[in-house]
């Protein structure tokens, strides 16, 4: 149990599943956003203020800035795969523990990556507002032709859990020839499981007639996708990103696409979101969604539970199940 007799006083920091805050505020004294509140950083530093914990929902910063305001603070529980809205070298630095919700999400992720590779590569959205705007007078052979995907060749940069089970679609559901980019080449019996081949990132951005994107953010990922890497891929290929904006350079994509220099995009993320580059707004062959790539039910109500269960575990053991850093002596 906790050192002192007085509840841990958390905050979560947007809306969650109100069965899962009951669990937290049996437990906690909670200060919650079930409003679900955009805050700012200030607005946020000023709520953690006296808090022992937060839950966060990926979009909320966690600097080395906040860090020194609130000098109470000892874990951070993020309701999110990625964790590029923690600064952990300085959470770690300060004895603050930060969790993540991995795993949960793996596979419903990686159903959405491949029907918004789909839906990119045979032009659903493009066509969709084709008929909306009433003009469907009558059929033409070439009416909207877009690219196999059976049989095609997918190139996936990025093959964690997620890249793995794009993977295992593509070849074992439809086919597909599958090539991948890793910073570490994967071990024989799960390039096997994924009937994946190891190739450099030059020669998957060539080869891959749908390319998607898996990479974790961070500073040497940023633009990892620009106007040198779009030239050098077909210009029949399509690009898919699932990962986090920031990876592709929105405006090189932007014109890449316009230019015809690549066929088309499927994007759930982007550079500045909830904001998007305007000049994605305004060509016809990308397929754009709101970061929905985990958005269920029972996945979203796995990962809210995930993050709590790190807060109640770490108030009562100190210890976590998903951590993200490695602390000395943990502060409880």
């Amino acid at each position: 149990m906790t050192s002192s007799s007085s509840k841990p006083r958390i905050l979560v920091s947007r809306a969650i599943f109100p069965e899962v805050l009951a669990q937290l505020e049996a437990v906690f004294e909670v200060e919650h956003n079930q409003a679900d509140a955009v805050w700012s950083a200030q607005d946020l530093t000023a709520r953690l203020q006296g808090k022992d914990g937060v839950l966060t929902t990926g979009g909320e910063r966690i600097s080395a800035e906040l860090l020194q305001a609130c000098p109470q603070l000892k874990i951070c529980a993020n309701m999110a795969v990625g964790f590029n809205n923690f600064d952990v070298p300085a959470m770690t630095a300060r004895g603050v523990q930060g969790t993540n919700a991995p795993d949960v999400l793996t596979e419903t992720t990686a159903d959405f990556g491949f029907a918004l590779m789909m839906a990119t590569a045979r032009r659903m959205a493009e066509s969709e507002h084709f008929l909306r705007a009433g003009l469907w007078k009558r059929w033409s052979y070439d009416m909207f032709c877009g690219s196999d995907i059976h049989g095609a060749t997918l190139g996936i940069l990025g093959m964690g859990r997620i890249g793995q089970g794009i993977a295992r679609r593509g070849f074992h559901g439809f086919g597909m020839k599958v090539i991948y980019h890793n910073r570490s080449r994967l071990d024989a019996g799960l390039e096997a499981a994924c009937g994946a081949q190891y190739v450099d990132k030059s020669t998957l951005l060539a080869q891959a007639d749908h390319l998607v994107l898996l990479l974790p953010y961070s500073a040497e990922s940023h633009h990892s996708i620009g106007a040198a890497e779009l030239a050098l891929m077909k210009p029949t290929a399509t690009l898919t990103n699932i990962a986090r904006g920031g990876i592709v350079d929105d405006a090189a994509l932007a014109h890449a696409l316009r230019s015809g220099q690549i066929a088309a995009a499927g994007l759930d993320v982007f550079e500045g979101e909830p904001q998007v580059h305007p000049d994605l707004l305004t060509v016809p062959n990308v397929v754009l969604t709101p970061h929905i790539a985990s958005a269920t039910l029972n996945t979203r109500r796995a990962m809210a539970q995930l993050a709590a269960d790190n807060l109640l575990r770490f108030f009562a053991t100190g210890e976590v199940l998903t951590p993200v850093n490695t602390l000395g002596a943990v502060r409880r």
